[in-house]
């Protein structure tokens, strides 16, 4: 398995410069093409005006998305030069969010930037990555503004018995093989699961040497608060990539997420790669 497409979707409202390096080392270590994806929705101004006026300042707005899209595309172009098999631009007057699932059909990973911290991101010109994991049907890689390279040198596996874990570690075989150290790791809530989870992680770490990939297990002694210990790990490992499975359920159209998920959606300082 590899990848073979790559698609990075872009923000106006956001530094690009993190996830279009991740992409380009997508890019040259599979020898991938690369799809640059942005959009964005004018957002009309919140006093009233009417008659000309009003239809001057849609016309103003709308160009001034126009540009922006268009140095987006200069960006991304400029940063995958002579490192892309193939770069293709797609971009669209839309909701990002909504245009970029539309689209992720054409691609094996997307890359995108953190989720908006100390608030909520525009709709109009931001995707939210919470979205985008339950809705692409691909694995997302989070990539945060701190990280200047994708490190996969040592890669952290944030196990748990379930259909996304299972999706995320296989979206990731391609990562995996390429890394030097992975640690599959599940944190038990109950004692009496100790037993059954060292079984579990033994079983993924026994399938990920079937596909070439040389993985240790660990059973942490602490319980509980999965997240705040699946960082400690991750920092004593020095992993620069976590994987886990995405979970959460939608209610009146917000996606709902579990605290891991929240947490790996707004990475520090390594990536985050998410499948639901």
């Amino acid at each position: 398995m590899t990848y073979k497409t790559v698609m990075v979707g872009l923000a106006l409202g956001q530094p690009n410069d993190s996830r279009l390096e991740a992409a380009a080392q997508l890019a040259e270590r599979f020898e991938a093409r690369v799809i640059g994806i942005a959009a964005a929705e004018f957002s009309p101004p919140l006093y009233f005006t009417e008659g000309e006026a009003a239809q001057r300042l849609i016309d103003q707005g709308w160009a001034a998305v126009k540009n922006r899209l268009k140095e987006l595309e200069g960006e991304f172009r400029a940063a995958m030069q002579n490192r892309a098999v193939e770069v293709e631009w797609r971009c669209g007057e839309d909701f990002p969010t909504r245009f970029i699932v539309r689209q992720a059909r054409a691609c094996d990973i997307l890359v995108v930037g953190e989720a908006t911290r100390g608030g909520l991101a525009d709709p109009f010109v931001q995707v939210n990555p919470s979205d985008l994991v339950m809705q692409i049907g691909r694995p997302l890689l989070v990539v945060p503004e701190a990280c200047n390279w994708l490190d996969v040198r040592s890669i952290l596996v944030a196990w748990k018995d379930t259909a996304e874990a299972r999706r995320a570690v296989s979206d990731a075989l391609p990562l995996l093989g390429r890394s030097a150290e992975v640690t599959v790791v599940e944190i038990v809530e109950d004692e009496a699961e100790r037993a059954a989870a060292q079984a579990r992680v033994a079983d993924v770490v026994a399938w990920l040497s079937r596909h070439g990939v040389h993985a240790s297990e660990m059973v942490p002694e602490q319980r509980g608060d999965a997240a705040t210990q699946l960082e400690r790990i991750a920092s004593d490992a020095g992993a620069g990539v976590v994987i886990a499975g995405a979970y959460g359920h939608s209610r009146l159209s917000e996606w709902i997420l579990g605290g891991v998920t929240r947490r790996l959606i707004n990475p520090a300082n390594r990536c985050s790669l998410l499948s639901h």
